[in-house]
């Protein structure tokens, strides 16, 4: 019950709430417009990421209040998850109404790495095949430190962009978040993280409430605020414990090598990395023919059966054995379709 039940009022809160927000956002013309990399048919409401923020708060709130007290450095910690959401809902949010330049954008992204790293939500620890635990002596060397605020900040910023950029089907970010957060929280319950699992778990129902509104044809999309809070949860909540990075690795690698390769792509032609296009891995495969909702299955399926490799592989090596078949696939599948799309 101590699980079940702020999952369940997640889950209600947002299924309740996404209807009125899509209202809300019609009225306040908080909109997203057909035209440049969005093909939908007529104005959708953007403002999906307030019922998702809403339930993920009073739903976390209530496993706090419930489980059993978490130790200090615990509570620290899932208190760095929820200030630095604040930040990034609030930032996404001000970015759907007025649309922010990316710099103004990218300021707000370091300050909620900052918050997240004020509250030790940091990545010190990590396995390395071959190596076994790797831990960043940070309280001998300033260096040691200076590093690991630095990794740390490039994988929330990374996270949250790679979310933004995925959210270009419909369904597909929220339905990839949900395959991520209950392997998080599945994770952390076998590490017996009794209040951390329950952050992840509580995010799941937020978003499986959402996701009715959101799947192919959606009446609602998540906006920067809502792509921004889930980038930023997931992106801190792997960080909770050094095994979930490797988890989140493979349930999100296809995301996060489709922003490398545009990154790639858009530097060695001369144009801005920043600038959203048709170039991502999803926008191809729909260019090519192929059905939203086939695409965003396809999505689900690869990111549920990379992550249960992550978390039944039995070391480091089947983990990163199957990162690199995985990576080598989706690299060889956009060059391909670079070179289709060219040649058309």
């Amino acid at each position: 019950m101590g699980y079940w039940l702020p999952f369940g009022v997640a889950l209600l809160i947002s299924l309740l709430l996404t209807p009125i927000a899509g209202r809300l956002s019609r009225r306040w013309g908080m909109v997203a417009t057909p035209g440049g990399r969005r093909t939908h048919p007529g104005p959708i409401p953007k403002l999906g990421g307030l019922p998702l923020f809403a339930a993920f708060l009073v739903g976390a709130g209530l496993a706090y209040w419930m489980l059993p007290p978490p130790s200090m450095e615990e509570a620290r910690l899932l208190r760095g998850v929820v200030l630095g959401s604040v930040v990034m809902f609030a930032a996404g949010l001000i970015d759907d109404r007025y649309e922010l330049p990316p710099r103004v954008l990218f300021i707000f992204q370091f300050a909620g790495a900052a918050v997240a790293i004020y509250h030790a939500v940091f990545i010190q620890r990590f396995n390395m095949p071959g190596v076994g635990e790797v831990n960043i002596p940070m309280d001998e060397h300033l260096w040691a430190a200076l590093l690991v605020y630095a990794i740390t900040t490039v994988w929330i910023v990374g996270m949250v962009n790679t979310i933004n950029f995925l959210d270009g089907l419909d369904g597909l970010a929220a339905g990839v978040g949900l395959i991520a957060a209950l392997l998080f929280a599945w994770h952390g319950y076998s590490l017996e993280q009794t209040t951390v699992a329950a952050f992840p778990l509580v995010l799941a129902g937020a978003l499986l409430g959402f996701l009715p509104f959101n799947f192919a044809p959606a009446r609602i999309f998540l906006g920067s605020a809502g792509a921004y809070f889930l980038g930023y949860g997931l992106a801190t909540m792997s960080i909770l414990s050094p095994a979930k990075i490797a988890t989140a690795l493979l349930v999100l690698a296809v995301p996060i090598l489709d922003v490398a390769w545009q990154i790639f792509d858009r530097a060695r032609h001369g144009k801005s990395p920043f600038r959203g296009d048709r170039g991502h891995l999803h926008f191809r495969l729909s260019d090519f023919g192929l059905p939203t909702r086939r695409i965003v299955l396809g999505y689900y399926a690869v990111a549920l059966g990379f992550g249960l490799v992550a978390i039944l592989a039995p070391g480091a090596v089947d983990k990163l054995i199957a990162l690199t078949v995985l990576s080598a696939a989706v690299l060889a599948t956009m060059w391909w379709l670079t070179r289709r799309q060219r040649a058309r």
